[in-house]
């Protein structure tokens, strides 16, 4: 069993990054709700001369009990991933880190998969594995929409990315990997 569950991991997870890869550079959903700051030049000439380290920033500040100053209550309000380095074009080590994640991801799926009891048919399989991606997708992506303002269409985009992700991994995983249920039920009609 240890070998399908390998098997349908290392499948599903490279599929997983395939479907990443359509649903960015062809489907457009990693571009949805993202918008350019209309003038880039002069935010990135005052970023330059005042935050002086890469980090992630909140502004504007608040205190232990996340009330903002007063003198700043009612500004704007936002976070910010920054970088001191210049911009890169190669993006070769994130996307091998991606195919990683996938695959770790996938071989989670699956083994769960192989724990699961009561799921002798291949559909209920599936559907289990795609139930993993809801929860993977609303996890973060409602976390970061409640707490942090992302754009609700970001949002959704992500969480259908990954139940449409997790599907196709359930779609393989469920071929290979049955509950231990199934399998003794499988062995014992073969037995009979």
């Amino acid at each position: 069993m240890a070998k399908r569950i390998l098997l349908a991991g290392v499948l599903g997870g490279v599929a997983l990054f395939m479907w990443g890869g359509l649903a960015h550079m062809v489907l457009g959903l990693g571009e949805v709700g993202i918008q350019y700051l209309p003038q880039q030049q002069p935010v990135m000439d005052t970023l330059k001369t005042s935050v002086p380290q890469s980090g992630f920033y909140y502004f504007p500040q608040a205190d232990k009990a996340g009330k903002v100053l007063p003198e700043k209550a009612g500004g704007p309000y936002g976070i910010m991933i920054y970088h001191t380095a210049g911009a890169g074009g190669v993006m070769t080590g994130q996307l091998v880190k991606e195919c990683i994640l996938n695959i770790v991801m996938a071989l989670f799926a699956a083994f769960l998969l192989s724990l699961a009891p009561g799921l002798p048919r291949y559909v209920p399989r599936v559907g289990f594995v795609t139930l993993l991606g809801l929860m993977v997708g609303l996890m973060t992506n409602v976390q970061y929409w409640n707490w942090y303002g992302f754009p609700t269409n970001y949002t959704l985009a992500n969480i259908l990315e990954n139940v449409i992700g997790f599907l196709i991994v359930g779609l393989i995983a469920a071929a290979f990997v049955k509950s231990s249920e199934a399998r003794v039920l499988t062995m014992s009609a073969k037995a009979a």
